[in-house]
């Protein structure tokens, strides 16, 4: 018996030491993966050769036999059979100056085992989606947006069964949407945003009843909006905006009871509103705008407890608004009625009283003075523009801290631009096309500058000089055109060296044009037409390349207008009606020019 225990013991003690030695074995020489198919490697290779730059250099790093080893940036492997089964190859957000530009290889379809197909965001990609593609039927998700890819889609790409995204947005794809997507059947993400596709919506979606996310938004896309969209009892994210879109909005739609977000906007849809909008419980966003939409505002919107931002502008919606009660619509943010037939005269208090950031209601023909909100410390942004307001600015800003952006153009606002009291914050000011008088001291000065990207208060009468600026303003956007400004453009405009847009047209300015103009390298318009301005158009302006528009009609400029592109291929009316201009586009210059300078 004893015997038997110690044999026993020892084949513990021997199966032991034997498993210890074992795994210090597998520690000492770990089991390696396998190396990948020479195969994948073969097509990853063609893919690189089609790539002619690479700025990312991102492929770069494809070098050596083994793509599975993890050196392979966006280069995934099955770890088991050392097959290729990611290939996500996408620009790093917010860097602008990375790119790969070339062709997509056909050779990527020889990447049999492939689950992920991401090459997104590298602009200058070119060519035709391969057809090849096809052959990955391994794939869930196929996203090649953001590049320059053009052609048709190819239809083979409904063999992919397994596909549950795909995204070719931000192309230039032409051409209709192939039918045969629709049997995609476990498709939940289509995004085929900003290409050329024309033609109408498939019928044939009919069987995604997966789908939870569409986007077909910036195409050419025309007919009805198909009435099957309403069997997507998923859907959450519906966009067709800006297409060619006519018919009515269909009732189907609203039996989507999970939809939280739809945009229909800049197409041609007829018809009204259908009050049915009110069993969309789930909606956060509605956008209508840009449609020939007629009828009333359904009063069932006020319903709806999640809608934040709804937008109805721009079509032929007419009076009267509904009367929304006070607990309706408990969940808006920011409301856009501007130019439909309304003629509001005053703000529902309904708006008026709630806690918005945003309220647009421009061409809706409101009177009297300017309104007062009852929560203004929430206010972001207002649109009054296109109305028969008369007054009351005194008190217009206060207590407005996060008012950003304001437009009040074209009304009947008579007072003293120099007595107003912007808030501090400010991004944009228009209040172009009023009676507005003073100087520019409050609206420019060193605590404006440094906030305000876009001020326009052309067609008013105001009156005085052009203030100096200060370093670091932030202007993008100066408009201070048909007033009644005299005095010189000051040196100091070099400093705004932000500015893209700058019109001083019909005022009474004199003086030469400074030459520190020509600092503004951002500068893409340029209107100083009819003034008073002498001497010539200076040389330093040649340095703004990309200047798209320029006017220096109607003034008494001498000298040789710079002869480098933009200046010499403007049209010659830019620069008719001055005292002795030449150079091209005019005629050339004579030798006593420098006389005439002189005089």
């Amino acid at each position: 018996m004893r015997f038997w225990v110690w044999g026993l013991n020892l084949v513990l003690i021997l199966s032991i030491l034997s498993q210890f030695s074992k795994i210090a074995a597998e520690e000492a020489s770990p089991s390696q993966a396998p190396i990948c198919s020479e195969e994948d490697r073969a097509s990853l290779l063609r893919f690189k050769a089609g790539i002619l730059q690479d700025t990312t250099e991102t492929l770069s790093s494809w070098t050596g036999k083994d793509c599975c080893d993890g050196g392979w940036e966006g280069v995934q492997c099955n770890p088991s059979t050392g097959r290729v089964n990611v290939l996500q190859i996408q620009r790093p957000e917010r860097d602008s100056d990375t790119f790969m530009k070339g062709t997509l290889s056909p050779s990527l379809g020889n990447l049999h085992f492939l689950e992920v197909l991401i090459i997104s965001g590298m602009k200058h990609i070119t060519g035709p989606i391969p057809p090849s593609l096809s052959n990955l039927t391994r794939l869930t998700q196929l996203v090649l947006e953001d590049n320059s890819l053009g052609g048709y889609i190819p239809p083979s790409l409904g063999r992919l069964s397994l596909l549950q995204t795909l995204s070719l947005s931000g192309n230039h794809l032409k051409g209709q949407i192939p039918p045969t997507l629709g049997s995609l059947r476990n498709l939940v993400q289509i995004n085929l945003a900003r290409n050329l596709l024309s033609g109408p919506i498939p019928l044939s979606f009919k069987p995604l009843r997966n789908m939870q996310y569409l986007d077909l938004s910036y195409n050419l896309l025309s007919g009805s909006i198909p009435d099957c969209i309403g069997e997507f009892k998923n859907l959450t994210y519906i966009d067709l905006s800006n297409n060619q879109l006519a018919g009515r909005i269909p009732v189907s739609l609203f039996s989507l009871v999970n939809l939280l977000d739809l945009s229909l906007s800049f197409n041609h849809l007829t018809g009204i509103i259908p009050d049915q909008f009110g069993s969309l419980k789930s909606l956060t966003t509605l956008q209508l705008s840009s449609n020939q939409l007629t009828g009333h505002v359904p009063l069932s919107i006020s319903r709806l407890q999640n809608i934040w931002y709804l937008n109805l502008s721009r079509n032929g919606l007419s009076d009267p608004l509904p009367a929304i009660p006070p607990k309706g619509i408990p969940s808006l943010l920011s409301i856009d009625l501007s130019y439909n037939n309304l003629s509001l005269g005053s703000i529902p208090d309904w708006i008026r009283t709630k806690q918005l950031k945003d309220v647009h209601l421009a061409g809706c023909k409101l009177k009297g003075p300017l309104p007062h909100f009852n929560r203004p410390d929430s206010l972001n942004s207002i649109d009054l523009s296109d109305n028969y307001l008369v007054g009351g600015i005194s008190n217009f800003f206060t207590n407005m801290s996060s008012l950003q952006m304001v437009k009040l153009s074209n009304n009947q606002l008579k007072f003293d631009i120099s007595q107003m009291k912007a808030p501090e914050g400010l991004s944009s000011i228009d209040l172009h096309g009023n009676q507005l008088v003073g100087s520019l001291s409050t609206i420019l000065n060193n605590r404006t500058t440094s906030s305000l990207e876009v001020i326009d208060v052309s067609n008013n009468f105001i009156s005085g000089r052009i203030p100096e600026f200060i370093e670091g303003s932030s202007l993008k956007v100066l408009n201070l055109g048909c007033n009644q400004i005299s005095g010189s453009l000051p040196v100091s405009i070099s400093n705004l060296m932000e500015l893209e847009r700058l019109d001083i047209s019909r005022n009474h300015i004199s003086g030469s044009i400074p030459t520190g103009l020509g600092q503004l390298v951002k500068l893409q318009w340029l209107d100083i037409s009819i003034n008073g301005l002498t001497g010539q158009i200076p040389s330093s302006l040649s340095q703004i390349s990309n200047l798209k528009h320029a006017n220096f009609r109607a003034n008494r400029l001498c000298g040789e207008i710079p002869q480098t592109r933009p200046f010499n291929i403007f049209p010659p009316v830019a620069y008719a009606h001055n005292s002795c201009l030449c150079g091209k586009p005019l005629q050339p210059c004579k030798g006593n020019l420098q006389k005439k300078i002189g005089q």
